[in-house]
Formats: structure tokens, C-alpha cells, sequence
């Protein structure tokens, strides 16, 4: 997952996911306009193993997180970046994760890049909306049989709620769902679709670490995955008198 190499930046000219556009309107008789993004709705689902007690989320490469932290990097003298890399990198690894990928950032402080665990982000299960013929609740259970393994029927996933993301730029609109799997329906590694070039690692985490994971800020992750904790420990932990180290 982190041997990125060959990095070449260059206009975007067209996209299958992003249409920029500029828009201009009036508000309360000042002329104003605004740059936005035209893209897809998406799903997420957090999914809670009831066999093994934990939480199972997705790490995956981001280019756009990468190349933001690039253009901090360009900013900071490169011993102390490559520092700050290796620190989120080591609490970025739950307990039952070993430290695999260290080794990544060996060697390349000199490098103009910075190392590629600095894209790498710990996410909900997720997932485009651009499957017109399904509905929000099958487009999200294809998503956690492609990127987890499980096959969850889509009427066992439960609408916790929706929200739009990137207000500023896209505006879209996030469906977020809860789902409870056990061992009993993984069917397989998961991993995400390679046709689609996704390339996902399966991190299982602990109910008692989830709310210290949840705001340990060295640890990249989405605030979906923040929000989802928070409300299992609100919504689902009374009922399984469970705690989540609060």
C-alpha cells in the first residue's frame, strides 16, 4: 500500500468523479460568485463485529490527503516533517494491528516527496452513489462485501442518518448506515475492487479502544469515523451493556 513512486502532477482537465464550475447570483442585492465541485452522493456503513467486539474500518491511500500534506511538507525542514510522518505513523497502528510499514519512510527524507504513509487514512466503509437501478441500502451492502467481506442482506442495515460534506466545495450528500456482522458472514478478505484500482486494508478495532482511536488526533482518519463512535456509544452501548472506555 505505501510504495508510491514516479509522482507527476498535472491539470485536470476532464474527470469521470469531479466537474468544476463557477457560479454567480445575487444575495440581498450583493453580486456575489462561487467555485464548486459537481460530484456523486456516496454511502458509508460503520460495521460492528459482534463476534469479536470491534469495529472494522478501511485503510486506504488518499492521493488529495497526500498532496495536502505535501504542500505543508514544502514548508517545514524535511528532518522535522519526516518526524512528524513517523510519529502518526506508529499511533496510527491499533493494538491489533502489527507496525507493518515503518519501513516506508526509511530513506526518503531526501526526498521531495514526503513518505506514503502520510496519504494513508483510516475510514468507514464507503462508497459512491452512481449505481442509479439500487438503492441507497444496496449500493452500501456491495460496498462492505467489496471493501470488508461481509455479506450483510441489505434489509439488516440500519439508517443512522445523512449529512452533506464539503460544503464549501461539493456540497454532496453522505447516507450514513450502521451494520452488525459476525465471523459467520465474512465470505471473504475484502481488500475493495483492484478493477477499480482500490487497494484497501481491513483494520479491525477494539470496542474498548474505539472513542481513545476516535480523538487521538496522530491517528488520520475521517470524521465519519469519529461521529459513527460517538453515536454507537450513545445508541447501541446501553443496549449491549458494553462499554466503549469512556
Amino acid at each position: 500500500m505505501e510504495e508510491i513512486n514516479n509522482i507527476e502532477v498535472v491539470p485536470c482537465t476532464e474527470s469521470d468523479y469531479l466537474k468544476p464550475f463557477r457560479v454567480h447570483y445575487n444575495q440581498n442585492g450583493t453580486k456575489k460568485s462561487w467555485d464548486f465541485m459537481r460530484t456523486h452522493d456516496s454511502v458509508s456503513v460503520l460495521i460492528f463485529n459482534t463476534t469479536l467486539h470491534c469495529f472494522v474500518l478501511v485503510k486506504q491511500f488518499r492521493p488529495a490527503v497526500y498532496m495536502c500534506e505535501w504542500e505543508k511538507s514544502k514548508t517545514q525542514p524535511p528532518q522535522s516533517a519526516e518526524k512528524n510522518e513517523e510519529g502518526a505513523a506508529e499511533a496510527a497502528a491499533p493494538a491489533s494491528e502489527s507496525q507493518e510499514g515503518q519501513s516506508a519512510s526509511e530513506g526518503e527524507s531526501s526526498s521531495k516527496f514526503p513518505p506514503a504513509s502520510a496519504g494513508v487514512t483510516y475510514e468507514l466503509c464507503a462508497g459512491l452513489v452512481d449505481k442509479p437501478d439500487l438503492s441507497l441500502e444496496e449500493i452500501a451492502r456491495q460496498e462492505v462485501l467489496e471493501e470488508c467481506g461481509y455479506d450483510v442482506p441489505a434489509s439488516k442495515l440500519k439508517r443512522i442518518t445523512s449529512y452533506r460534506s464539503g460544503v464549501g466545495v461539493t456540497g454532496s450528500k453522505q447516507t450514513m448506515f450502521y451494520a452488525e456482522v459476525s465471523e459467520d458472514n465474512c465470505v471473504s478478505a475484502g481488500g475493495g475492487e483492484p478493477r477499480e484500482g482500490e487497494l484497501i486494508e481491513v483494520v479491525k478495532v477494539p470496542l474498548h479502544e474505539a472513542m481513545t482511536f476516535a480523538y487521538d488526533e496522530r491517528i488520520p482518519k475521517t470524521m465519519g469515523v469519529i461521529f459513527s463512535f460517538i453515536w454507537f456509544h450513545n445508541n447501541m452501548s446501553p443496549k449491549y451493556k458494553i462499554s466503549t472506555n469512556v
